[in-house]
């Protein structure tokens, strides 16, 4: 099954191809149109994604994070969540692209099998990027009260929060 695995990549991108010569589609052309597009993608998001990056980088230099984790630690634990996600906990709901920092240097520093890497992944995998989310959707309905849909979001991403680490205690 290991050798089909490695070879699953290729069909994949065979297939993509003749369906697109069935489809009558210049292929290639579609593939630099896709490539420019993406690149132009990371140039847009590079600064946020970078300063983002500074910012966590600093609060964990500073011993910031450590001592949320600290404060937090007994209570998660209770709840059995890692009190080593606590900093993935903070900053998920605000950025998209500081939790998947936070998650990488979780991954990175614990291991992609232990719990705490597991866990992170599945917490990143489950939750939202809530106060992004709605100011993008509310922004562009032109509504500027959220009533309860703030709450509502932030009582989501903590089911998914208990969630992801229940499931990654009973499937792991």
């Amino acid at each position: 099954m290991e050798g089909f695995s490695a070879v699953l990549p290729v069909f994949i991108l065979v297939g993509g191809v003749l369906w697109g010569l069935f489809r009558r589609v210049n292929v290639y052309e579609a593939l630099t149109v896709g490539a420019a597009e993406g690149l132009r993608v990371v140039v847009r998001i590079f600064p946020s994604l970078l300063t983002m990056l500074v910012c966590i980088s600093l609060m964990r230099t500073s011993g910031f994070l450590e001592a949320v984790e600290g404060l937090l630690g007994p209570v998660l634990s209770r709840f059995g969540i890692p009190p080593e996600v606590a900093p993935l906990l903070l900053i998920r709901p605000i950025s998209g692209g500081g939790a998947l920092g936070v998650g990488a240097e979780l991954i990175a520093q614990y291991g992609p099998d232990s719990e705490v890497g597991r866990t992170a992944a599945v917490m990143l995998g489950s939750t939202e990027t809530t106060f992004y989310t709605i100011s993008v959707y509310f922004g562009g309905l032109g509504i500027h009260r959220t009533r309860y849909a703030v709450p509502a979001a932030l009582c989501a991403d903590a089911a998914g929060f208990l969630s992801a680490a229940w499931a990654v205690r009973v499937l792991f």
